[in-house]
């Protein structure tokens, strides 16, 4: 049949179609009586929802077609029929303002099947609903082998040994492969369908780019500024902020959304305090914490521009902690805590580990900040992956190249398992009047996850290493949407809940 095709063509149904579709009809529904549509039926989808009606065409001759209406999908019972979802058959339930692509109907004419027409229209379909930023496709799948084995199973255990190719539904194979998942069995669906017992299998897919109608809409390809941090010397905090300032400036000029710092950039302000022991040093540096805060907020509002402060420690009730803040250009602020402190932090300086762990609303999507060691612990990442994050900061200050390569890796590793985007961004250079920060190793990076859409490599940008700059990188939230969706592999969907479970507690 391939090597006679001369032409196929997708285009919209038209009244003057509707004989030789009436023929279609007819061979393609030999085994059910009275599923030929009428010309006033057709007639009526067409004047309701025009683009909704879809033929392919072989060689000037019609070989299939798609019907479909819009609904206010809520407004149906989950258990509705076939007969309520129409209008009794008059499609009065089509709703121009609806929220879901309902597919009436999908017949290939016996002659022409093989040859994967059926997928062409439901790709049509899945195009229509991103068009019309529609939340997904739904409709009832007819079952046509369940007769063979109605006596020994219900239609749930037929559908599950359907999906584990234990039996096999020309009908049910054919929309699981096309990414619409089964959400429950519709008892007397479709009166006369004998083959399928009148069961049907409600299937839906869902339209990942789907909005809900606001005054704003995120930003789907976000721009991220990374600050590989020199360590010198300040005279002061102004003299930090003004540097701090300086990158902000930076990045801000080329429009970035994201500005991140590194872990314990303001470490510099220690060196007044060298005489103490490191303990109390870095207990007067916390005393700066709070002013850094303030100045970050104002510039993230002035310079337009979300900012990741790094982190800095912070004292809560005399304890001391490892904290950062994102400082949102709303004027909004958010807290994070490093949950995880090394042994050289809580053996040197007294650190307590953080209890919080959440993921943070932006204008650009979910956003996440494990700082340094954390994002050695892949359960962390995963639950932050679970809230829906699409980029992790991780904010880092190792000294050697050792403790440099385990975050790299990690950080990396992060960015497969979860689908998700991972920035990091340390310090460079040496403190040499400042105990217990000597030295610094860092080479700032943007992962991403490893497919056909991104690098091959999985690295969308690097810095030099071990000089001060900063890292200017796009990533496009849309990609890891259809990654998560189509991907070769789908490290999120393919997770087995049935035998392990992950979860915060309370």
């Amino acid at each position: 049949m391939a090597r006679e095709i001369q032409n196929i063509e997708l285009r919209l149904l038209t009244p003057n179609d509707y004989h030789e579709l009436r023929e279609v009809m007819k061979d393609a529904y030999t085994n059910m009586q009275g599923s030929v549509w009428s010309e006033g039926h057709i007639n009526s989808l067409i004047k309701k929802f025009p683009e909704g009606q879809v033929a392919i065409q072989i060689n000037d001759q019609l070989a299939g077609c798609a019907l479909s209406i819009i609904v206010d999908y809520d407004s149906f019972d989950d258990a509705h029929t076939y007969q309520q979802i129409t209008g009794n058959y008059t499609f009065d339930t089509h709703r121009k303002n609806g929220d879901v692509l309902y597919g009436i109907d999908v017949f290939i004419k016996p002659e022409f099947r093989g040859l994967r027409l059926g997928r062409r229209l439901y790709d049509y379909r899945k195009e229509l609903c991103e068009k019309m930023n529609l939340r997904g496709i739904a409709f009832g799948g007819r079952i046509p082998n369940y007769h063979k084995y109605a006596g020994e199973l219900t239609p749930k255990e037929y559908i599950e040994k359907v999906r584990r190719r234990e039996i096999h539904d020309p009908v049910l194979n054919f929309q699981i492969s096309n990414d619409f998942h089964p959400t429950r069995i519709l008892q007397g669906y479709l009166p006369g369908d004998e083959a399928s017992g009148e069961y049907a299998v409600l299937l839906e897919w869902d339209n990942i780019y789907h909005e809900k109608r606001k005054a704003f809409t995120k930003k789907k390809v976000v721009r991220l500024g990374l600050v590989q941090w020199q360590m010198r010397l300040y005279k002061n905090l102004e003299d930090l902020m003004q540097q701090a300032e300086y990158f902000v400036d930076a990045v801000s000029g080329y429009r970035s959304d994201f500005a991140l710092f590194p872990e314990f950039f303001n470490a510099p302000l220690m060196a007044e305090h060298n005489h103490l022991t490191e303990s109390e040093a870095i207990r007067e540096l916390a005393k700066h914490t709070e002013s850094i805060v303030r100045k970050f907020a104002e510039l993230a509002i002035s310079y337009n521009i979300n900012i990741i402060t790094g982190s800095m420690p912070e004292l809560k009730n005399d304890l001391l902690y490892n904290v950062g803040y994102l400082c949102k250009r709303d004027g909004s602020l958010e807290r994070f805590e490093k949950l995880h402190v090394t042994p050289d932090e809580a053996k040197i300086w007294g650190m307590q580990p953080g209890h919080g762990l959440k993921t943070f609303d932006t204008d650009c999507g979910k956003v996440g900040v494990l700082i340094c060691y954390d994002s050695e612990f892949p359960e962390l990442s995963r639950l932050l992956a679970d809230e829906g994050m699409d980029i992790l900061f991780v904010p880092f200050l190792t000294d050697t190249q050792n403790g440099y390569s385990r975050v790299r890796h990690c950080a990396q590793a992060r960015a497969i398992e979860n689908e998700c985007y991972v920035a990091i961004a340390g310090s460079v250079g040496n403190l040499p009047k400042v105990h217990n920060m000597d030295i610094q190793f860092a080479q700032s990076m943007v992962f991403t996850p490893c497919d056909f859409a991104f690098p091959t490599n999985g690295i969308k940008a690097e810095a030099t290493p071990n000089t001060e700059m900063i890292l200017i990188a796009d990533v496009d939230i849309d990609l890891l949407r259809e990654l998560h969706q189509f991907g070769s592999v789908r490290n999120l969907r393919d997770r087995r809940k049935d035998v392990f479970e992950l979860r915060k507690k309370d």
